[in-house]
């Protein structure tokens, strides 16, 4: 079962390659992925039936005790028939329904199956917090499909709603099944239904999760969503509101149906929201024009029957419940790609300007009517067979059974109302209607419809044979009877009577409906459409309002509320944490008093300072004499990488201040000068307090002792701190060079404004050159008046040296200071003394490569280093030792982490790169176009005067 996840997972990604390669042909070879889940599936029928699951555990994560647990029972294994059938067909229909130019047709098609393989995964999982994992992929990606085409602002609005309402259900799920899981001890459903809690905690846990479950399938107060979402593309629609998403919320139910049905809070809500579901989704249906509406709320009518169905909680409405979830994802499905289908042939789905369609596209009209005809509830298909076994379940119930079944058979009346006005309205000739002009329907585009509708044809024939398959879910309700059993023909039942009751019914309806008598909104006090709006209004009012209360800005107001709270909370518990560990020591030796009194003199002198570029400098020598401390403590390597990254930032400090007036503003006035001075001497003392607290009041053994002891025999290195970098901790370092690639990114897509901009930032040789007839000192770059030739020959005698040196500290970081991110730093110095000296021309020369690729290449290698311990046998990010005897050079100690450190590396020179080119060169080259600019504005004028 994971491995037909991870085959979903595997198609998503290469999805719009094969759609680039052969257009929307190749998404017959996508929906090879579904269609293998729907081939596994039918091969374990016999498993399924015989009540046996099928299990499959993969460890997660040990510590924490989690597990990819999978499970397919009855229930399930009815899921993954739908879920991989329904989702072949939609698909190989999507090969015909898109154009092989529609834009967003590789996005779609991995969407697609990336939502498939969610939604096996979801119905499979036996773990509820892996179940809740794929629910909120499922979400996500619903999001995605449903907002297809970005650029019409109806369906960036319905997918966000969709993407909202069915979230914050999900959240509430998820409380609920934290509470089951923290009282059992397990998050494992099979073993969480055989030892649930009592009382009110039981209770509040349900209506949690019944929250998820109404929302997910918009079922009231939740389902105004649904028809919104009819702005998804026709297949999307065929797929999540037929046979996937929308049947999360039924099939959760269905799920914990056997072991919760009896708890109060379950039955009341269920049957209570399930019936309103049902009235109002109907009526609604029976007053849209648009069939692709009218078959969303009638969607909408009959999840609520299903929630009503399996929410009764008895062995034959069971029955009834499974027997409806495949016979609703069969017709509905089949209804959803006759209205594409008609959509494409006629130019239109309002059923006001078609006319006469039935005649000019007969087959198309015939798989509708088959469809139609199971929607209804009539005889031989699936649809009655699953509508007559829950009417006759509720029969033999209690009086408020006996409830519940009027309300099933008007909400029956209704659907037959609304299948009329479908057929009617799609295919029937209308004499006050021109006849429509139709294309002729090719089969490959009917195919999966026809195939739809036959197996609900099939179903309907081979009931008993469908009874077998999924009895043995219904059989986990206790009974004290003889169960129902699923049959085309029963006898002349009363069951039968109300089934042809209903039938008639809505015939009555639709010509009602037909004689524009039933025209009429029906209104209720609560609107869950309504509420919706007036929250995200209330919540967008807020955001503007307390927006305007704090983002005022101002910089030094931001930084001011911060360190305020800071000083707040950390100090206050400082003072009520006392009395303060007794040990102090002012120094190991003067000279870190001299470092300190540097420090010091520096940091209060920047603030005082009242030109920008003596603050930088002055804080930068407080940043060296920070360095000094580090080396007087015996750390060299920190105090290496202090030296490098104040060096680093000075640079990329008076590239910005270039741009920037040379001095400070004169505000702020003499008493909020004091103020902020205040603040700052707060800061400081609270910094310090936190420091000397932190590091005497430890009374646990620290890891780090036994850090030199793993360095050498598990990193094979002596320097502990890049051991513990590449090795110890590499999974911290594998998040902070991850931090760093997106941080680079977002600055470049910052600066450089426009596409072509990005030439820059590839370092594309002669974007921005700038040709002189002056003497070069460097290769390509040019000398202009304000750059030193001194300079110039210096670098050019540098370079190349201290590139070298770079990849000296890279490889010697094993066991000597250095590492891949000094050794990093050291490289994109020599990188920025050349664009110091030469221009943004001369760092191109130096490096004419892109800083993205550069970055890419960095975070691929680091990443491929673990994953290539995983595929050797081993953890991930797990270094090996390497001993060898190598001619001339001798013996060699190699440790695989080295590769790790390339990665850092490329990933701190990209960075580096980056930054030049976005704060230097690319700010230089929008200066010199607005000052170009400027100039021949100037140049008009005068022409002109």
């Amino acid at each position: 079962m994971l491995f037909l996840v991870a085959v979903h997972a595997l198609a998503a990604v290469i999805a719009p390659g094969l759609i680039r390669i052969w257009g929307r042909r190749a998404l017959y070879l996508v929906a090879l992925a579904p269609a293998a889940t729907l081939v596994w599936a039918l091969t374990r029928t016999a498993t399924v039936r015989s009540g046996t699951p099928v299990v499959e555990t993969v460890t997660w994560v040990p510590q924490l005790g989690l597990e990819v647990a999978l499970r397919m029972g009855t229930l399930a294994w009815l899921m993954v028939v739908l879920v991989g059938g329904v989702g072949a067909l939609v698909l190989a229909y999507s090969a015909r329904y898109f154009r092989s130019d529609d834009p967003g047709l590789g996005r779609f098609a991995a969407v697609f199956v990336a939502f498939a393989g969610a939604m096996l995964g979801l119905v499979v999982s036996d773990d509820l917090l892996l179940l809740y994992v794929f629910w909120e992929l499922t979400t996500v990606l619903s999001y995605l499909l449903i907002g297809s085409d970005p650029t019409k602002r109806a369906s960036r609005r319905a997918a966000m709603q969709a993407l909202l309402v069915t979230t914050l259900g999900g959240l509430a799920m998820l409380a609920g099944f934290v509470m089951l899981g923290q009282h059992a001890g397990t998050y494992r459903w099979s073993e969480i239904a055989t030892d649930l809690p009592g009382g009110g905690y039981l209770a509040v846990a349900l209506v949690l999760i019944l929250l998820g479950a109404l929302s997910k399938s918009a079922i009231f107060p939740f389902s105004f969503w649904l028809p919104g979402a009819m702005a998804a593309p026709t297949p999307v629609s065929a797929y999540l509101h037929a046979a996937a998403m929308v049947k999360a919320g039924v099939f959760l139910v269905a799920l914990m149906g056997p072991a919760v049905a009896g708890v109060p809070p379950w039955r009341p809500v269920l049957l209570a929201c399930g019936l309103i579901t049902m009235f109002l989704g109907g009526w609604a249906a029976l007053r849209q024009a648009d069939l692709k509406l009218l078959l969303a709320y009638g969607t909408v009518s009959q999840l609520g029957l299903l929630m009503v169905i399996l929410g009764a909680g008895t062995r034959d409405t069971a029955l009834a419940g499974v027997a409806m979830v495949l016979a609703h994802a069969l017709f509905k499905s089949t209804l959803f790609l006759v209205v594409g289908i008609v959509d494409h042939v006629a130019g239109t789905r309002d059923l006001r300007e078609l006319s006469g369609l039935g005649r000019r596209a007969p087959a198309l009209a015939a798989v509708a009517g088959l469809a139609a005809a199971s929607m209804a509830g009539l005889p031989p298909l699936a649809g009655f067979v699953a509508k007559e076994a829950a009417v006759e379940a509720f029969l033999h119930g209690d009086t408020a059974d006996l409830v519940v079944l009027a309300g099933v058979v008007l909400g029956s009346a209704l659907t037959v109302a609304y299948t009329l006005r479908f057929g009617w309205g799609a295919f029937a000739t209308k004499g006050d209607v021109p006849a429509t002009e139709a294309r002729p329907v090719r089969w490959p585009f009917l195919a999966p419809a026809v195939v739809l509708a036959a197996a609900g044809l099939a179903v309907g024939l081979l009931a008993p044979a469908v009874d077998k398959v999924l009895a043995p879910y219904a059989d986990q309700y206790p009974s004290a009877e003889p169960g129902y059993h699923l049959a085309l023909w029963h006898g002349p039942t009363l069951a039968l009577g109300l089934s042809a009751l209903a039938v008639a019914g809505g015939v009555g309806l639709f010509v009602l409906r037909h004689r524009g008598r039933l025209g009429a909104a029906v209104q209720l006090p609560f609107d869950g459409a309504a509420v919706y709006h007036r929250l995200i209004g209330g919540v967008d009012r807020l955001a503007v309002e307390l927006t305007g209360a704090t983002q005022r800005g101002s910089l030094p107001f931001y930084l001011g509320v911060i360190l305020l709270v800071m000083i707040t909370l950390p100090g206050g518990a400082l003072l009520a944490g006392m009395p303060w560990p007794q040990r102090f020591e002012l120094w190991d030796t003067p000279l870190q008093a001299v470092a300190a009194a540097v420090v010091i003199v520096a940091a209060v002198a920047a603030a005082r300072a009242r030109r920008r570029l003596t603050a930088m400098i002055l804080v930068g020598v407080a940043g060296y004499g920070t360095a000094l401390m580090f080396i007087l403590h015996g750390a060299p390597d920190l105090a290496l990488t202090q030296f490098l990254v104040e060096t680093v930032t000075i640079v990329m400090f008076v590239l910005v201040l270039r741009h920037l007036p040379a001095k400070f503003s004169e505000r702020p006035i003499r008493s909020s000068r004091r103020g902020r001075i205040a603040l700052g001497v707060a800061v400081g003392v609270v910094t310090a307090g936190m420091a000397y607290v932190a590091a005497g009041a430890r009374i646990a053994t620290p890891i780090s002792v036994d850090f030199p002891d793993e360095a050498v025999s598990y990193g094979g290195g002596k320097n502990i701190v890049n051991v513990t970098l590449v090795d110890i901790r590499a999974w911290d370092t594998m998040g902070e060079i991850a931090v760093l690639v997106v941080a680079a990114t977002g600055v470049a897509s910052l600066i450089f404004r426009h596409s072509r901009d990005l030439d820059l930032r590839r370092g594309i040789p002669g974007v921005g050159r700038t040709e002189s007839s002056r003497p070069r000192w460097l290769t390509t770059g040019a000398t202009t008046r304000q750059q030193s030739v001194i300079l110039q020959v210096v670098t050019r005698l540098l370079f190349h040296a201290i590139v070298l040196f770079s990849i000296y500290l890279l490889f010697s970081g094993h066991n000597a200071p250095g590492g891949g991110f000094a050794a990093g730093l050291v490289a994109g110095l020599a990188l920025a003394v050349r664009y110091l000296a030469g221009g943004r021309t001369e760092l191109n020369g130096a490096a004419p490569v892109d800083a993205g690729a550069v970055l890419g290449a960095g975070l691929f290698v680091a990443v491929g280093t673990g994953v290539a311990a995983m595929l050797l046998g081993g953890e991930f990010l797990q270094s090996a030792l390497l001993d060898l005897h190598v001619p001339v050079l001798g013996h060699v100690h190699f440790v695989t982490s080295v590769f790790f450190d390339v990665g850092v590396y490329l990933i701190v020179v990209g960075l580096v790169l980056d930054i030049l080119r976005s704060l230097g060169a690319e700010m230089d080259r929008q200066q010199e176009t607005d000052q170009r600019e400027t100039e021949q504005t100037d140049d008009r004028a005068k022409e002109l005067v």
